[in-house]
């Protein structure tokens, strides 16, 4: 069973932090650092600090999170501060609009409590979001695509904007026809690597990567955590070539690639008969 919240500490808490930040943005007696800083400087610390999250989780260590989850939050502090200072909104405001919001999103639970599956829950989750989308467009002809963020890192965008599509039929049904459009567009890398036109090229790499990031969405894979699944396995094996060849008293990079390959195969028959 979970804990019960001191709401009274952690009040206490989040005060201090607000706090701490006011006296860091104070002119004079704060930290002139600070005090340069505007959205556009410490948006790549809110990305990054994101991303510090996402590898403690990753590395499941608690102690990790808990800090790195501590650096998110200054981040959402520090930009809600110098949003006062320009009279644009507050930390209350920030606070107060997400707290509505999952309300607003949740009212299966603060409205009329029902039970409901989490897939049944996550259709709900996403017309809502739809509607509060369409009332929120400032244009004549909102899109099904309204609302992802350009910022985004260009995997998980692919996987949204193929989403947000998908949930107006526009989607293949099952994954084997992906296959095929796999096939299909290695061949027009193929053909425009022959052509070396550079844009050519670099349009349909593109092209193959956006319908592999199909592909895992439609097994119910996020592509984003499968690449850093990919990233991790293969810094573990390069790491793991260039130990055994140290143990073989040779420099792994003066091997020619046939000898570095053989011991890639190496580290990959040791996993699996670890396993």
């Amino acid at each position: 069973m979970t804990a019960p919240l001191d709401t009274a500490s952690s009040a206490c808490a989040f005060l201090k932090l607000i706090d701490v930040m006011t006296r860091l943005r104070t002119p004079e007696s704060g930290c002139p650092w600070d005090l340069e800083q505007t959205f556009s400087t410490i948006a790549p610390y809110t990305i990054e600090e994101a991303y510090e999250v996402a590898d403690a989780i990753e590395r499941r260590d608690m102690t990790d999170l808990k800090e790195e989850l501590g650096d998110l939050l200054f981040q959402v502090v520090f930009h809600s501060q110098m949003a006062a200072e320009d009279g644009a909104f507050d930390i209350a405001d920030v606070t107060n609009g997400i707290a509505d919001k999952m309300v607003r999103r949740h009212p299966h639970v603060f409205e009329s409590p029902d039970e409901r599956s989490a897939a049944e829950q996550t259709r709900a989750w996403e017309r809502i979001k739809a509607d509060e989308r369409a009332r929120k467009a400032s244009h004549a002809s909102p899109s099904a695509l309204d609302g992802v963020a350009m910022s985004l890192p260009a995997l998980m965008r692919a996987e949204k904007l193929q989403n947000r599509a998908a949930r107006v039929g526009f989607d293949w049904s099952e994954a084997e026809p992906i296959f095929d459009k796999l096939t299909e567009e290695t061949l027009e890398v193929r053909e425009a690597i022959q052509s070396g036109i550079r844009d050519d090229i670099e349009d349909e790499v593109g092209d193959l990567l956006f319908v592999a990031a199909n592909l895992s969405r439609r097994l119910d894979i996020d592509p984003e955590q499968a690449l850093r699944r990919a990233n991790a396995k293969f810094e573990r094996r390069f790491r793991a070539m260039e130990s055994e060849a140290t143990a073989d008293g040779v420099n792994f990079a003066d091997l020619g690639l046939e000898e570095q390959e053989a011991y890639w195969q190496r580290v990959k028959r040791g996993e699996k008969s670890a396993d």
